[in-house]
């Protein structure tokens, strides 16, 4: 009786002790799980910022640009608003081969955005002499279809050279109107 009764004694004990070590270990299993978690969700990155980071962005010039016209399958279809250049392959159906609005493609469109016109005339980066309402126009097409819909894979050599060649130092991307470093960069 006298073994049973020590066991007993010392099983609490034992007990005790082992629950409270059991209980430490599972709260550092559980601190470690919380942090971990914290981690991923901190690094993780949701689909379209992988979406829009697939490409680097670059620097075009016009022959550059032009080989995006639409006019060869399995190509990417690019256009330019504004300098900046998109990729509208996704609207492959607007801006592809025979597609209505082909004609934007493979070129810096600003000025034919802004009129909303295809005229070959109007298929140039300059909006010399547009109205006021064109240039809202513009603005609001440039933010709410394009930004919204197509990724930057780059900007148009004129954006950010002069006409001779030379780096334009006075052209700051932060100076720009709706410049956004996590949609534009």
């Amino acid at each position: 009786m006298e073994i049973n009764s020590v066991t007993t004694r010392k099983l609490p004990l034992q007990t005790s002790y082992n629950i409270s070590t059991s209980t430490r270990q599972s709260t550092m299993f559980n601190a470690r799980g919380v942090v971990l978690y914290a981690l991923i969700s901190i690094c993780s990155t949701d689909e379209s910022k992988i979406k829009n980071a697939q490409k680097p962005v670059r620097l075009f010039s016009e022959e550059e640009l032009q080989r995006y016209d639409g006019s060869e399958d399995g190509q990417p279809i690019y256009m330019a608003v504004k300098g900046v250049v998109f990729d509208v392959t996704t609207g492959q159906e607007f801006y592809g081969k025979g597609a209505p609005y082909n004609a934007l493609a493979g070129k810096d469109s600003t000025r034919a955005v802004a009129k909303m016109s295809l005229e070959p005339a109007d298929l140039t980066h300059d909006t010399t002499g547009l109205t006021e309402s064109q240039l809202q126009s513009l603005e609001q097409i440039f933010k709410g279809t394009y930004k919204a819909k197509y990724p930057i894979v780059g900007y148009t050599s004129r954006r950010l050279l002069r006409e001779d060649g030379s780096p334009d130092t006075d052209f700051k991307p932060e100076d720009q109107p709706n410049f956004a470093i996590r949609d534009e960069f």
